[in-house]
């Protein structure tokens, strides 16, 4: 069972990354990722939501792995946001990967902090 709601999950989370990184860096005319940036801090908020929540007892574990291991495992990428840094590296934009790896860091644990303050704050 546990393996079919991870399934489940990045059946989901799959396509909602690729269509949200290409919808996000279509409005923009950057060399910088905004898609892969976008869709891994979107996915620490909804594990800082979802950490709250079972460490409130309102989610169990199924919730987890749909939600945990499936769709936000789907749905964020560490390997796209290396790739995509290396790449601003070695086409010159050095300044756009720094600024890739600061904002990703920044972002990303901000985006989990608040998740869980979010949490917290509902079901506490």
């Amino acid at each position: 069972m546990s393996w079919l709601l991870v399934v489940l999950g990045a059946m989901v989370g799959a396509p909602l990354r690729y269509l949200t990184d290409r919808a996000v860096q279509a409005r923009h005319d950057s060399v910088f990722p905004w898609g892969t940036f976008v869709v891994n801090a979107t996915g620490c908020l909804i594990l800082g939501l979802l950490t709250g929540a079972a460490s409130a007892g309102v989610a169990g574990p199924h919730l987890q792995l749909l939600l945990g291991t499936g769709l936000c495992g789907a749905l964020t990428t560490y390997s796209t946001f290396s790739y995509e840094t290396l790449r601003l590296t070695e086409t010159g934009a050095g300044l756009y990967a720094a600024a890739n790896v600061a904002a990703s860091l920044v972002a990303g644990l901000g985006a989990a902090f608040a998740g869980v303050a979010i949490a917290h704050s509902v079901w506490a």
